[in-house]
């Protein structure tokens, strides 16, 4: 999208969904959020080390990736979804039966090491496996943003009175992008260096209807720059199996910068509150030079920062749709947030897809951290 002296402009149109006013007799907040991550690690250093050709790529160095999560054996899409999705329900106050939809949200739907479940859904499967039986499920994909896109259809149908309880799930198995990368890349400039920064991961959040004045979702909106919808692609792979993606990442990084500040002053002033007033933004993890960029553009075309800027790539990689409740449900843990905190979860993915929700913390922080 250009504006008439030819530079780039961002998108002029938002989908966004306010938190109910004081007449509504209900809101909408994360009750919970699960984690399931494999127990074998790749390093950074591991993973060059098997490429075929010598790439002198300084991946550590360009991305601040030391390691990654990676599947082990009897490990796949369905299984780290469903081990999210019961630790989810460990750190909440509803029983399984309380869920009355699950949305699975993950791009890889494994279910054994080479084969996708399409029909019947992944969600059919975990519903089932979590006892969940009557939940209304279905599956979507949204790259990686697919939870928040989740989260927010679950948002709209609680505060239309639709369904009080739901549960949105990811497993996603996406090492195999970054085995196959390796086998094929060549240089710093080959359009396969992204795969090479994923890591294998499992995430769900409980949502749920709440009285007004109880902090939950104060804004959550979605905005599609479908110009750029070309600057990561995937294909079936060549070399094994599963798939390749191709992706310019430069491009793709300069377009979220650009895009995303504007987006964020919109989804701020939708809230009532400035940048200065979030105490945690949780960014997509794609690199830490990334991410560092991003927020300096927003101070430039914002004039302030977030209290906090969430950076876990180092021991994750790149998680995908899980990405930004992994960070979420970390900082959960170690009780860094607490009651009464501003979040902002901030999306980026092939589409180009934009999402930005920003949420209050109640008392979820409670039930995290005993075991630390």
């Amino acid at each position: 999208m250009t504006d008439a002296q030819g530079e780039h402009a961002p998108a002029d149109h938002w989908v966004l969904l306010e938190s109910p006013d004081s007449e509504t007799p209900w809101g909408c907040r994360i009750e919970s959020v699960g984690v399931k991550q494999p127990a074998e690690r790749l390093t950074t250093t591991e993973l060059l080390k098997r490429t075929k050709h010598h790439t002198r790529i300084q991946l550590e160095r360009l991305t601040g990736i030391h390691e990654r999560h990676v599947v082990g054996p009897g490990e796949t899409s369905y299984t780290l979804a469903v081990g999210a999705a019961r630790d989810c329900l460990a750190h909440s106050e509803h029983q399984a039966s309380d869920i009355e939809m699950v949305i699975s949200s993950s791009i890889t739907r494994s279910k054994g090491k080479s084969w996708q479940s399409f029909e019947p859904p992944l969600s059919l499967d975990i519903k089932q496996a979590i006892g969940a039986p009557d939940a209304i499920h279905f599956d979507l994909s949204n790259a990686c943003a697919g939870m928040l896109t989740g989260v927010f259809l679950l948002q709209d149908l609680i505060s239309r009175g639709e369904i009080s309880c739901g549960m949105v799930v990811s497993g996603e198995y996406i090492s195999q992008l970054g085995w196959n990368a390796a086998k094929q890349i060549r240089s710093v400039l080959g359009k396969q260096l992204a795969s090479l920064t994923l890591g294998d991961a499992g995430a769900a959040v409980i949502v749920e209807r709440a009285p007004v004045g109880v902090p939950g979702i104060d804004v959550i909106g979605f905005a599609t720059l479908a110009e750029h919808s070309r600057l990561c692609l995937a294909y079936p792979s060549k070399v094994g199996p599963g798939a390749q993606m191709y992706t310019q990442s430069r491009k793709l990084q300069k377009v979220a910068i650009e895009d995303m500040a504007p987006m964020v002053g919109e989804a701020l002033g939708r809230a009532g509150i400035d940048l200065a007033d979030i105490d945690y933004l949780i960014p997509h993890q794609t690199s830490a030079r990334a991410i560092r960029k991003g927020m300096a553009e927003f101070a430039r075309r914002l004039g302030t920062n977030p209290k906090h800027v969430v950076v876990n790539i180092e021991e994750n990689g790149n998680t995908s749709s899980t990405t930004l409740f992994v960070a979420l449900h970390k900082y959960l843990e170690e009780q860094r947030i607490h009651k009464g905190d501003r979040v902002m979860l901030l999306s980026i993915a092939s589409g180009v897809q934009v999402g930005i929700a920003i949420l209050t913390i109640g008392n979820q922080g409670d039930r995290y951290g005993r075991t630390h």
